[in-house]
C-alpha cells in the first residue's frame, strides 16, 4: 500500500523543510536540497535525520 496524497502533501524534510519526493518502488521520501533519503517502513515514514541515507 502507498502512502496516502493526504500525507505526503504535509510531509516535508525535517532537516531544511523542504519538499519531499516520494518514489513508492523503493519505499523512500527523498530530500534533493539536503540530498537525504528517508525510508518508509511498514507504510510510515522514518523521518529522522540519524536515519536518513546520504547520497
Amino acid at each position: 500500500m502507498a502512502l496516502s496524497s493526504d500525507l505526503l502533501s504535509i510531509l516535508v524534510c525535517p532537516a531544511c523543510k523542504g519538499d519531499l519526493a516520494y518514489d513508492a518502488s523503493a519505499n523512500t521520501l527523498t530530500c534533493a536540497a539536503c540530498r537525504l533519503r528517508y525510508k518508509v517502513v511498514d507504510d510510515i515514514p522514518v523521518m529522522l535525520v540519524d536515519e536518513a541515507e546520504k547520497f
